[in-house]
């Protein structure tokens, strides 16, 4: 015993003494295994995994546009010698994040939320703020320091990952989530790179309260950099104070360019894009695959790319459906068991709403070392249809099994054709930019574009404002309608 206890205090005595490195940004020793070139090396081997993931969102304009600023920001920032990479993903979500290397990634439903260039900018300089202060680094050192001497008690979280295809470092590192120094320290370089480019870093202040009351609705996930921050309200003070101080230290004239962003986002995608699949009454339709299934009651659902993800309330189970590699059932089945490294129980041929499939019990037992009661049983069907062969694989721990195998069961075997042409020719929803002829309320503007009532509050947090915000004529706002996407804008 006194030998591994002398082994591991050797471990971390040279961890700590080789593991340190000075921040760009303080000029400190920061204790860090992470050297630059991993780091670099790192950010390039994530980027396709994410966006595999998640996906480009196709709007050239809006590309070039996060590209030229990034750039240009970059050049005035602590870490100029990285090469750094901004792109817009295809999600609805409403976030930003940055991996190590110099990646960073805004959402389209971050895009559609901003409403004019600075608030843009601020939140662009607090993502490469968390590059060039080395923020993802550290995590993954502390995470790696955390590791030394832990095994792990849990079987469902990392089986998950893997299922779910997240198990790269760089994909991981997505999910680690910063200390509130760390994002505070992200929102003064936020303030300063935004300013330095030349804009009124007081706007990234003000886009805090819009993050605040999307955080508040239910139906909002919390963006990364708010998740860490109790209390948004002292954030938004705090990040208006040090745009003040920004603004006395230079002599340019700031620019917020409120209609030219708005003009440039008219037709973007707002939340899900039906051509990529879409939940509605508790069922799942892929309209370009034409498929459907339920989604059982409370399970949330994630819809990427490459799969879908189902998860029970409480983290106890989890579905998917991605496509099966393979050219017949059996094939597929082999290299989907290999894939996972599971081991059948039993399995059968059955069909599926006529179409052919095969249905398998297989468990993946633990890891050595791990308790043994915590290994996994899936339930999968391979469904042929359409030319493709879909996996369904449902899971939970072994001694859970039973609770959760009918209602894995019950949504695989509701696997079927989708024919309703409503749901088949589905258009997303728009963000479309409305002038404001007459001053009014933005309430009352919402009327008068026939935006439903029920929406109101949805829409006016869309736009930053308040509903009985007065708005002067000539006033741009959005709205939201139904329409076909510009893949190339004006």
């Amino acid at each position: 015993m006194k030998t591994k206890l002398l082994s591991w205090s050797l471990l971390l005595t040279i961890f700590l003494l080789h593991g340190c490195a000075k921040n760009p940004v303080t000029g400190k020793r920061d204790f860090m295994l992470m050297s630059e070139s991993q780091e670099k090396a790192l950010g390039a081997q994530s980027d396709p995994q994410i966006i595999a993931t998640m996906g480009l969102y196709e709007d050239p304009t809006l590309q070039k546009f996060i590209k030229e600023k990034g750039q240009q920001m970059a050049a005035v920032s602590h870490r100029k010698d990285l090469k750094y990479e901004f792109k817009i993903v295809d999600s609805p979500v409403v976030n930003a994040f940055a991996v190590p290397g110099g990646y960073v990634y805004f959402t389209r439903g971050i895009m559609a939320h901003f409403n004019n260039e600075a608030e843009f900018a601020g939140v662009l300089g607090h993502e490469i703020g968390h590059i060039t202060a080395r923020h993802s680094a550290k995590q993954y050192s502390n995470a790696m320091l955390g590791q030394i001497g832990l095994i792990a008690g849990s079987v469902l979280s990392p089986t998950f990952a893997q299922y779910a295809e997240l198990a790269g470092q760089g994909m991981q590192l997505l999910f680690l989530k910063f200390g509130r120094d760390a994002e505070s320290q992200s929102d003064k370089l936020g303030v300063e790179y935004s300013t330095k480019i030349g804009y009124d870093a007081e706007e990234m202040a003000g886009f805090f309260s819009t993050l605040d009351r999307l955080s508040a609705d239910a139906g909002q996930e919390i963006p990364t950099f708010l998740s860490t921050h109790p209390d948004p309200a002292d954030r938004e003070k705090k990040v208006a104070r040090l745009a003040n101080e920004w603004d006395r230290k230079t002599d340019k004239d700031l620019s917020v360019n409120r209609d030219s962003y708005l003009r440039m986002i008219d037709g973007i995608i707002y939340g899900e894009d039906p051509k990529q699949g879409f939940v509605e009454n508790n069922m799942f339709f892929h309209p370009v695959m034409k498929f459907q299934f339920p989604i059982p009651a409370q399970w949330q659902v994630q819809n990427t790319p490459q799969q879908v993800q189902i998860v029970e309330p409480q983290g106890q189970a989890f579905m998917l459906l991605t496509l099966a590699e393979g050219n017949d059932l059996e094939a597929a089945a082999e290299s989907l068991l290999q894939k996972y490294q599971l081991s059948p129980a039993q399995s059968g041929r059955e069909t599926v709403n006529g179409l052919n499939a095969i249905a398998i019990i297989a468990d993946q037992n633990a890891q050595q070392g791990q308790q043994q009661q915590a290994s996994v049983r899936t339930l999968i069907y391979l469904i042929q249809y359409g030319g493709n062969i879909y996996a369904m694989i449902g899971a939970s721990a072994k001694q859970n099994f039973d609770t959760y195998a009918r209602t894995f069961q019950n949504t695989m075997r509701s696997f079927n054709e989708l024919t309703d042409q409503e749901k088949i020719t589905r258009q997303p929803e728009l963000v479309r930019i409305k002038t404001i002829d007459n001053a009014t309320t933005l309430q009352s503007a919402l009327t008068r574009f026939q935006m439903p009532q029920d929406r109101h509050e949805e829409i006016a947090v869309l736009n930053g404002m308040r509903l009985n915000d007065r708005l002067e004529a000539g006033t741009l706002i959005k709205v939201i309608e139904r329409g076909t996407p510009l893949t190339v804008k004006r």
